[in-house]
């Protein structure tokens, strides 16, 4: 997502190689979550010889929220059992993060990730 948000433009269409070798994961594994992507509505794909993906939307009003949600939902939840002595409490804990792991991921949005990404330039 950061990269297709790097060449975000609207119309400039990344091929599928080209992103697993920027980011150095197999082809095969990067198909799967993209099409997670664009199930959720926050990459378009165009098929044919020059054929890509895109972003669906402008980049600062894509959140991590919404990107982790469309790939890995489990990852915001949580099935905390309240048996035992210590369950509520832990349970309420566990909650308690997930909430807040929720807001921190809303408050980062796509743009934000691509130009932290970018490597510093050094002169000499």
């Amino acid at each position: 997502m950061a990269q297709l948000a790097k060449r975000f433009d609207g119309r400039t269409i990344t091929r599928l190689d080209e992103l697993a070798q920027r980011e150095a994961v197999s082809a095969n594994f990067l198909v799967q979550i993209l099409n997670d992507l664009r199930r959720a509505g926050l990459v378009e794909s165009r098929r044919g010889k020059s054929g890509g993906y895109l972003l669906a939307r402008k980049p600062d009003s894509i959140n991590l929220r919404e990107i982790v949600e469309a790939v890995e939902p489990t990852l915001l939840s949580f099935s905390t059992r309240t048996e035992g002595d210590s369950g509520i409490s832990v349970r309420a804990a566990w909650e308690k993060v997930a909430l807040e792991l929720k807001a921190h991921l809303e408050r980062v949005n796509l743009q934000q990730l691509a130009d932290k990404s970018e490597a510093p330039m050094f002169y000499i």
